[in-house]
């Protein structure tokens, strides 16, 4: 195992959107965008959910955002557990 953060193509990261907060109505036109946090956290400002990269493919299921909505940033565990 290495230290070396896994890595999420800019471009993905472009397209990609919090499936919760995509189908809102009132946060503008292109709701859901996604910030990469702590190399390992894709967090939504929207919706608040955060998703984890685990062995560099992001985690993008409702459930596992949902689980860690509520932890600060700064809490967020690095790297992610596995479940």
């Amino acid at each position: 195992m290495t230290d070396a953060a896994p890595q999420i193509d800019p471009e993905l990261l472009k397209i990609l959107r919090c499936p919760v907060a995509v189908h809102y109505t009132d946060k503008g036109d292109d709701p859901g965008k996604l910030e990469l946090v702590k190399d390992y956290w894709l967090v939504c400002a929207d919706s608040g959910y955060k998703y984890p990269i685990r062995d560099g493919i992001p985690v993008m299921l409702v459930d596992e955002g949902e689980k860690w909505k509520d932890t600060p940033v700064d809490d967020l565990p690095v790297p992610p557990p596995d479940k």
